[in-house]
């Protein structure tokens, strides 16, 4: 109550505290906004409080981000959406400013404004922001304009509309990689909101000139890291542009693009963007259709298999499925599985010894996804004999991975070949020398008594379970007798 007999003591202690030397007393300032806020009132919330934070000149950034997500949320403060234009200018501000935190939090909060503006407020207040932001002498306010469009855009009249897409395409030509790596990144978005008829036209343009760029920046003479991220989300817009062309446009207007500097991006020398156009062509099949996607990206595809980063081959072989979905079973076997047998089978290339776990773990399901989709026949054929080779390793990582590859294959394989050749190995992985394996082959026997006959259970299974119960080490005995109980209770039901 003493707050709200004295009106004019909140705004005096705010413009002292954010006066204060001490960058602690500014921060808890800024995020008391809201408390101070409702001591003055709307009306002066709006006349005094926002005015001075608009003219805070602040430098410290961890201060300009508070204020900038505090922003975000105030229109209840400043007298509901009606008022929600006084907000524009201290966010328009936090726009321009170097730190690139401060920038991403004051347009996400200019987001949040904008979707809450009336259609007549877009027009007289929040466009006109867009506009100038994009018109900046400093790349900063330029960057940040590019994630403001797909708010401005659908409220504006037809000749506004017309204006905003000019703007969008000469800020994917700027002069600064930062501002077009922003277009870049921001053109799905903004796409989405754009009417059809100027998608194929004015949208396809954008990206075309987009392209070019990527396509200029291949040439290792004009390489720089920020160059590498304008390449990575054009390769990514395509994905995003795709999704909203119809299949035969998509065809007609994107593929052409990834085809024509997929070649060149496949070999990039930052593995990020390899691992972008990964990602992109595994997402795209299902856009662009059977024979496209046979025709075109299998080859793309294949080459990126055999890169030497993780996350690029992760990219490909944990979503083999998204393939399988668009050619078909009997296509996938035909053009793709020959070529994965055949990597799989390199002793340079064997995705369950790769160093990186995400890949072995990836890899050990694929193999179950394979068997499940051609059958154990086939599976004997190709991976079964490969995989179980592996069991020697030297490295107990990769023993294991092989022990995780056999609990996921014997389900699919049956009864009769888990028996005749994936039980003896396990069995004999039993005498390892390192307690991981051992305790992973009692998890493993376990998983095993549900799919083998009860005798086999009787006579294989229990004495191995019965002896590593047995085992100096105390998690090998733990997962040892769980195993047991487990085969008793199979056994009573039974």
């Amino acid at each position: 109550m003493a707050m709200m007999d004295e009106p004019l003591y909140p705004i005096a202690i705010l413009i002292d505290e954010l006066k204060n030397e001490d960058i602690q007393l500014r921060l808890n300032s800024i995020r008391r906004l809201s408390t101070i806020a409702r001591a003055l009132g709307e009306e002066r919330t709006r006349k005094e409080l926002i005015p001075f934070l608009s003219e805070n000149n602040d430098d410290d950034d961890e201060v300009l981000l508070a204020m900038a997500e505090e922003l975000g949320v105030f229109i209840p403060y400043v007298g509901g959406v009606e008022y929600a234009h006084v907000l524009l200018p201290p966010l328009e501000t936090l726009c321009t400013v170097e730190e690139t935190c401060v920038r991403d939090k004051a347009v996400e909060s200019l987001c949040r404004i904008g979707a809450q503006m009336k259609e007549s407020d877009l027009v007289d207040w929040f466009i006109p922001l867009v506009k100038r932001l994009a018109a900046g002498e400093w790349f900063t306010a330029r960057v940040s304009s590019c994630g403001l469009f797909h708010i401005a855009y659908p409220s504006a009249p037809e000749i506004l509309k017309t204006e905003l897409r000019s703007i969008y395409s000469q800020l994917c030509q700027d002069d600064m990689p930062m501002v077009r790596r922003s277009a870049a990144s921001n053109l799905g978005k903004f796409a989405a909101t754009v009417e059809p008829s100027h998608l194929k036209t004015d949208i396809m343009s954008i990206f075309d000139d987009l392209t070019q760029d990527v396509l200029h920046m291949l040439d290792p003479d004009v390489r720089d890291q920020d160059q590498d991220s304008v390449r990575l989300l054009a390769v990514e817009g395509c994905a995003a542009l795709g999704k909203l062309l119809e299949p035969q446009d998509c065809v007609a207007h994107i593929l052409p693009v990834i085809v024509n500097f997929s070649q060149e991006l496949s070999s990039d020398s930052s593995q990020h963007v390899r691992s972008a156009l990964a990602s992109v062509i595994m997402g795209m099949a299902p856009v662009l259709g059977k024979d496209a996607t046979i025709e075109q990206l299998l080859p793309i595809f294949l080459s990126l298999l055999k890169d030497e980063f993780p996350d690029v081959r992760l990219n490909i072989i944990s979503k083999l499925d998204q393939v399988n979905q668009v050619i078909g079973i009997d296509l996938l076997s035909q053009s793709l599985l020959p070529a994965i047998v055949e990597l799989a089978e390199d002793r340079h290339w064997r995705w369950l010894e790769d160093k990186v776990y995400s890949i072995r773990d990836a890899a050990a399901n694929n193999l179950k996804r394979l068997a499940e989709e051609f059958g154990p026949e086939w599976a004997m054929q190709h991976i079964v004999p490969q995989v179980l080779d592996m069991i020697n390793n030297p490295h107990y990582l990769y023993r294991m991975t092989i022990l995780h590859a056999v609990s996921l294959l014997a389900p699919v394989m049956g009864s009769e070949i888990t028996c005749s050749k994936l039980l003896p190995v396990v069995i004999n992985a039993s005498k390892d020398r390192v307690p991981n394996i051992k305790f992973n082959v009692a998890k493993v026997l376990q998983s095993l008594i549900p799919i083998v006959d009860q005798s086999v259970v009787e006579q294989t299974i229990r004495p191995c379970l019965v002896e590593l119960s047995e085992d100096p080490d105390v998690d090998v005995r733990f997962f040892a007798s769980q195993a047991l109980q487990a085969s008793d209770q199979v056994m009573m039901s039974s």
